[in-house]
């Protein structure tokens, strides 16, 4: 097998373990399960912080899994999972309602999929930036 479909292959299991966990918490947080109302009202963000996660998680997700999107993806993911993080550490703790501290490893798993998809892309993301910056500063001067 070549390198390239070495990384590859490796670019769609970090895109799929990333994704996978952001989309199966969906349902505990549209479904207002106790879990997560106990979360987000600890750390007081409820109903509108959860509903917002969610719904960020679900785009997060979907741009990660489409190969020319993925890094934005990405960014957001390493966005939410950075609060999610803050609060493990700052308001919740590491174990949340006896979990074993799991909901805290998926977000670092999340965290560190993203990073690494950010970090496998980072020449396309470069060139993609380079061409974005050069459009804007061409257009700007007409």
């Amino acid at each position: 097998m070549h390198s390239s479909k070495y990384q590859t292959l490796l670019l769609w299991i970090l895109r799929i373990v990333a994704a996978v966990i952001m989309l199966q918490t969906l349902y505990f947080k549209f479904s207002a399960s106790p879990e997560s109302v106990y979360i987000f009202t600890t750390v007081g963000i409820e109903p509108w912080g959860r509903i917002a996660s969610g719904v960020a998680e679900l785009i997060a997700s979907v741009l990660i899994l489409v190969p020319r999107t993925s890094w934005m993806g990405a960014f957001m993911a390493i966005g939410v999972m950075s609060g999610a993080i803050f609060f493990h550490f700052t308001t919740l703790g590491i174990e949340v309602m006896n979990d074993g501290g799991q909901l805290f490893v998926y977000a670092l798993l999340v965290f560190a999929c993203s990073l690494l998809i950010l970090f496998i892309n980072r020449q396309p993301i470069i060139h993609q930036l380079q061409s974005f910056l050069k459009l804007k500063d061409s257009t700007s001067k007409i």
